[in-house]
């Protein structure tokens, strides 16, 4: 039997099943939601269906044929469909479902979040949309040459403020209001364009809606679970260098992300991977209060790691971009992109890690590439990440590049 069979066949025994007598249903989230644990209201059972009866061994054996055979978009909805049968698939798929730094793919809108591969980068390229101010984050080689691997996986809406400009980053962009569920964070600059400060949103945690589902991702189950508010934790600060002299050559800039230690790119090092959307501690789920009884609203300087900045337990990592080297017969900067920009642009560069010759780091990777951005179309450029940036966070260091930066250049 075909896989698509399969699936189709799972949704029709689950739909005809006689022993239906609650009123939830199994459901089979869409490709564009791109999957996610269901979140149930807790008045709503899910009904499980005679395919939750499959002894342990078999339906273990049945999803990982599925995520064998399925390695990249569209057929990797195949993995989503199954984690969306009922509860027994979605927990199997989810121990079976690698990180993206394991595999090197995406499947849960969580991998969006995870760090990326520590070998191969991730190659996906960002479409700007001039008229809506709106930029298209996608997953493939390269616009003509992606054909189905295509697939959106982030939107970011220019907002420009009297003192600053925000992008707000969402998942699917339908809704580019700020309560939206789909809002996952934002990127937020100065009045000159030159410092830039990455915010994660996070659902405030409140004891009177705790329930065993995290309540922040939109539901097609009904009834709809109220949105909850949430919070932007400051997770990565980027600056650029100013020119106060104009000398020739490229934009220099800086990134400090605080969430990431640098004994992450460290042999044996972990960067911080989350498993959900909300992320908090069973024993102290709610986030600090001040002496008002205020929720703090972390900001620029707040933590390093999850430390106060002047502990010195946890340095964070630093990225800054590779420097390029001047080209006496084509009188211009160059960097070797290995093929993945095709045109000169003051907006292309390079972040590799800013390392003391105290860490134990080794010189190959000091100087590995982590991020690269350059363009290849009048709105189209190539973004390709890896260990131990995530696709959102490298999204957000790339959209810092667009816009006019005259102090800088």
């Amino acid at each position: 039997m075909q896989l698509k069979n399969l699936i189709r066949e799972i949704g029709n025994i689950s739909k005809k099943s006689p022993e239906r007598n609650r009123p939830g249903r199994s459901h089979i989230a869409p490709e564009a939601a791109h999957s996610c644990p269901l979140l149930v209201d807790s008045s709503t059972e899910i009904e499980q269906g005679q395919w939750a009866n499959l002894p342990p061994e078999l339906l273990l054996d049945i999803i990982q044929r599925v995520e064998t055979k399925e390695k990249c978009w569209p057929g990797r909805r195949d993995v989503v469909a199954c984690a969306a049968v009922c509860k027994p698939w979605r927990e199997i798929t989810k121990e079976i479902v690698r990180t993206p730094e394991q595999c090197g793919f995406f499947t849960f809108p969580i991998s969006l979040k995870q760090p990326g591969p520590r070998e191969a980068p991730i190659q996906c390229f960002i479409r700007r949309e001039r008229e809506t101010s709106t930029y298209r984050l996608h997953m493939g080689l390269s616009p003509a040459l992606s054909g189905d691997l295509s697939k959106q996986l982030l939107v970011a809406k220019k907002v420009r403020k009297a003192t600053c400009t925000d992008f707000m980053i969402y998942l699917k962009g339908d809704d580019y209001s700020k309560p939206s569920n789909d809002h996952i964070g934002k990127l937020r600059s100065n009045f000159l364009g030159t410092k830039f400060n990455i915010f994660e949103s996070h659902p405030q945690y409140d004891s009177s809606s705790q329930s065993g589902y995290p309540s922040c991702w939109k539901t097609y189950l009904k009834p709809v679970p109220p949105r909850v508010p949430m919070t932007n934790v400051n997770t990565a600060t980027i600056s650029y260098e100013l020119n106060v002299l104009r000398t020739k050559g490229p934009r220099r800039l800086k990134c400090i992300m605080h969430l990431i230690p640098v004994s992450a790119i460290e042999e044996g090092g972990t960067a911080p991977t989350p498993t959900s959307f909300a992320n908090y501690p069973e024993d102290d789920p709610s986030p600090p209060i001040d002496s008002k009884g205020k929720k703090p609203h972390i900001g620029f300087n707040s933590t390093v790691c999850g430390k106060p900045e002047n502990s010195g337990q946890c340095t964070p990592l630093m990225l800054k971009n590779k420097a390029p080297r001047w080209h006496e017969q084509l009188q211009c900067w160059c960097l070797n992109f290995k093929g993945r920009v095709t045109l000169a642009s003051v907006k292309n560069f390079q972040l590799v890690a800013t390392t003391e010759p105290s860490q134990n780091i080794s010189v190959a990777e000091r100087d590995k590439v982590i991020l690269q951005f350059g363009k290849i179309g009048k709105d189209i450029f190539t973004m390709d990440y890896r260990y131990p940036l995530s696709a959102f966070q490298a999204f957000a260091i790339c959209l810092s590049s667009f816009g006019t930066k005259p102090v800088c250049e």
